[in-house]
């Protein structure tokens, strides 16, 4: 496919301003917000050292995404499309009617004794009321932290202990193809294991059917907003906290990516103009879920700061009803750019690889196909581009970015497409591919990827409550440099490819977790004795866990233990880490000091070629491990 140029050598120019002059460079895009009061300084240093911006700003970013366009001028425009095919339901919210909505949410919210500076958490479905929770929340100048509500009650608990919210706000029900999953439940068991208790629980009931249970905390939220009224925004510090969200880390304990008001909505308001190519009045849609970053920056805050209209889609890519709903979609709401992760596309194109429901639909509106979450492969970009015919832009990104970090900006140049790469980095991100000395990697040499400090507006200036870990976890392995932990090379032209974490972190369709903490459940099962869980790839979600066990004694069939393993991740962690396959060994292969080689597992698993370390303490061990393998490749 050819790709025109638009003004060619446009992006470097860019690109290399924002690197040179940041802070002339992020000042002049501050400048396109409405602020309650200027900032004093665009680039300093908070007292632990970090890096913040924009200080001395006053702003509300609930403000940005709907007041200040109600004010000038898009009061009758839609803001929100809701498009729920599992429940058969249609809706859509001017501008106007979303503020309304939101300021008596955040009058209900004021009245159960949420004011600045508390926590809210929300663990609910892709459902309007939770897109407008958050913005009552941000409007209160409370922080929100969305938890994913494939969580199971354990998960939920850790992340009412750390976040400590005054109110939890749920619904009644999700929606998992066809079959409802009660929600109210599962809040009040995590309630009931966490430390902390909330006040309030706020309940949605959405009169499906589900199972609500009650207790003396809780608040039906439609009474909540009879005695409501509505209220303005609260003016926050630019480097106040918006919201937590916990992404999965190493050692088990969830970690909360902090995420401030001026710089979040500084970086959403250009990436929305320069790597989305949108206009405002066009319809954006991120068909993703508010419990991951992309839900945070392009389903809810992006596309309503810049003045788009926004599609939030409770479905799936196939069977709600069919795979040719995403293509519905973006004929019904005349979508300019999709944003989507590659595990929907595989799904699509396994039930409809000829494309003949796209080609029933007119998807003239569609401009770019944007692809994240996972690696995309050459054979499912190249089957969108011609199926298509547009630019299809896999991109790269992490929950503690915010927002894009390498991408094709087509909003300032169209960059031609390399099938496998994630193009170059975004304006901002000094990035760099190092060695483990901290040499710089040669053209095409595999390496660890950084960005040199600071870290452009929008990314997390810390996390929740643990600077140390922070400190740890980003900034001490390349002092000067945040460590991204993902492995990568540049090739000559300055293309990036990202070839995966090197952490034990794995991506399950776009869905980071940590196969750390499903050891954790797993070796809390009686019988198991050692176990190793690692990422191994799968054509559909791109990763999928595995477990192998070592038993501490076989009384029992080893199918039922397996069977028992894989419920107890599925009770502890969710349905989301769909761990189903679980091998019983004889041992693991260790280094001689005792550590479990999770590399060379995924190597023999994923049948790559390897070599064996001579760190290794029993070589024989290999040929144990390929034997179970191999036969359930075949």
């Amino acid at each position: 496919m050819s790709h025109q140029r638009n003004s060619y050598g446009k992006y470097k120019t860019e690109f290399n301003n924002s690197i040179t002059n940041p802070i002339d460079f992020w000042g002049k895009e501050a400048k396109h917000l409405d602020w309650f009061k200027q900032p004093d300084e665009v680039l300093s240093k908070d007292d632990n050292g970090f890096f913040r911006w924009f200080k001395g700003g006053l702003i509300n970013t609930c403000y940005l995404a709907l007041d200040y366009h109600v004010e000038n001028g898009r009061a009758n425009q839609v803001a929100m499309f809701f498009d729920s095919p599992v429940t058969q339901t249609k809706k859509q919210y001017t501008y106007r009617q979303m503020r309304d909505e939101v300021s008596r949410i955040a009058g209900g919210l004021k009245n159960l004794g949420v004011k600045k500076g508390d926590t809210v958490v929300i663990y609910m479905p892709m459902i309007p009321e939770a897109t407008m929770t958050m913005l009552a929340c941000a409007r209160l100048g409370a922080i929100h932290s969305v938890v994913f509500g494939g969580f199971a009650p354990h998960e939920l608990a850790l992340r009412i202990d750390d976040a400590k919210p005054k109110v939890i706000v749920t619904a009644s029900s999700g929606i998992e193809i066809d079959r409802i999953i009660a929600y109210k439940p599962m809040v009040d068991q995590a309630i009931e294991k966490s430390i902390h208790k909330p006040d309030s629980v706020v309940l949605f009931n959405r009169k499906l059917g589900a199972l609500v249970t009650r207790n003396a905390r809780d608040v039906d939220f439609c009474e909540m907003l009879k005695n409501a009224e509505t209220v303005d925004c609260t003016p926050v510090e630019s480097t106040d906290p918006l919201y937590v969200l916990y992404t999965s880390g190493t050692t088990g304990k969830p970690k909360g990516v902090l995420r401030d008001n001026g710089g979040y909505a500084v970086a959403l308001n250009f990436s929305m103009r320069s790597i989305y190519n949108i206009k405002p009045g066009d319809t954006f849609w991120a068909a993703s879920d508010i419990g991951w970053v992309v839900g945070h920056s392009f389903i809810v805050y992006g596309p309503l700061i810049y003045g788009a209209s926004t599609v939030l889609f409770e479905g799936k890519p196939i069977k709600t009803p069919d795979a040719s709903t995403f293509w519905r979609v973006i004929e019904e709401y005349k979508v300019s750019s999709m944003f989507t992760a590659p595990t929907a596309i595989r799904a699509i194109r396994k039930e409809d690889s000829e494309g003949k429901f796209m080609s029933q639909k007119d998807l003239s509106s569609l401009n770019y196909l944007f692809l994240a979450g996972e690696r995309c492969d050459v054979a499912t970009l190249k089957w969108c581009e011609k199926m298509l015919n547009v630019p299809v832009i896999d991109h790269w990104w992490q929950t503690e970015s915010g927002w894009p970090m390498l991408a094709n900006m087509v909003g300032i140049e169209n960059l031609p497409v390399k099938p496998g790469s994630v193009s170059k980095p975004v304006c901002g991100y000094d990035l760099q591919i190092l060695r483990a000395d901290g040499t710089l990697a040669e053209t095409d040499e595999e390496g660890l990827v950084v960005v040199k400090l600071p870290l452009p507006p929008g990314c997390l200036p810390t996390l929740w409550n643990d600077n140390e870990r922070f400190k740890k976890g980003y900034l001490t392995k390349f002092p000067g440099y945040y460590f991204s932990g993902d492995g990568g090379f540049k090739d000559a032209d300055g293309y990036i490819y990202i070839t995966g974490r090197v952490d034990d972190i794995i991506n399950v369709a776009g869905h980071r977790l940590s196969t750390t903490e499903m050891e954790e459940v797993v070796s809390a099962h009686k019988q198991v004795a050692e176990c190793a869980v690692i990422g191994v790839a799968d054509e559909l979600k791109g990763q999928v866990p595995l477990a192998l066990i070592v038993l501490n004694s076989i009384a029992r069939p080893i199918h039922e233990i397996a069977q028992e393993v894989v419920q107890m991740v599925r009770s502890e962690i969710g349905p989301v880490a769909s761990l189903k396959t679980v091998h019983v060994v004889k041992r693991l292969p260790k280094t001689r000091s005792g550590k479990i080689m999770r590399k060379l597992l995924r190597a023999i698993a994923d049948g790559e070629n390897f070599k064996v370390p001579s760190t290794i303490d029993d070589p024989e061990i290999i040929n144990e491990i390929k034997d179970v393998f191999y036969p359930s490749l075949k």
